[in-house]
């Protein structure tokens, strides 16, 4: 499994990459998109769209399930990576590269978890 020292990650298994710009960058972990399988379809929020920390913001259907993904922060989508409307295999060949969306007016976070937290929350099971 990879992850990243730069990222944070939720438990919900999406990581966040802050921005030098005070955005942020959201996707799914290598763990979540491992346990999904092959993504074949990506449903995204629309630009200007707000979430609160820990509502739905998306889902992801892979040839196993639909899995709603939660916004592990509060704020407005500035941008929503398109790209992952036509190719959601991307995800999987790539889930640190296949960012979903990123974020503007962020609050919250404070229960985001660092690499090694991370590592070790997946090593006692994941959920």
């Amino acid at each position: 499994m990879k992850t990243m020292a730069n990222m944070k990650y939720a438990k919900s298994h999406e990581w966040v990459l802050y921005n030098d710009d005070d955005t942020v960058t959201i996707g799914i972990t290598d763990y979540a998109q491992n346990e999904l399988g092959d993504i074949v379809f990506v449903n995204l929020p629309e630009v200007g769209d707000v979430f609160d920390e820990g509502e739905v913001f998306a889902d992801v259907e892979s040839v196993k399930a639909v899995s709603d993904l939660y916004l592990p922060v509060s704020g407005t989508i500035a941008e929503v990576n398109e790209e992952l409307l036509d190719a959601p295999e991307k995800i999987n060949e790539d889930c640190h590269d296949a960012w979903l969306v990123k974020v503007s007016e962020v609050e919250g976070g404070e229960e985001l978890l660092t690499e090694a937290e991370y590592n070790a929350f997946i090593e006692a099971g994941g959920e």
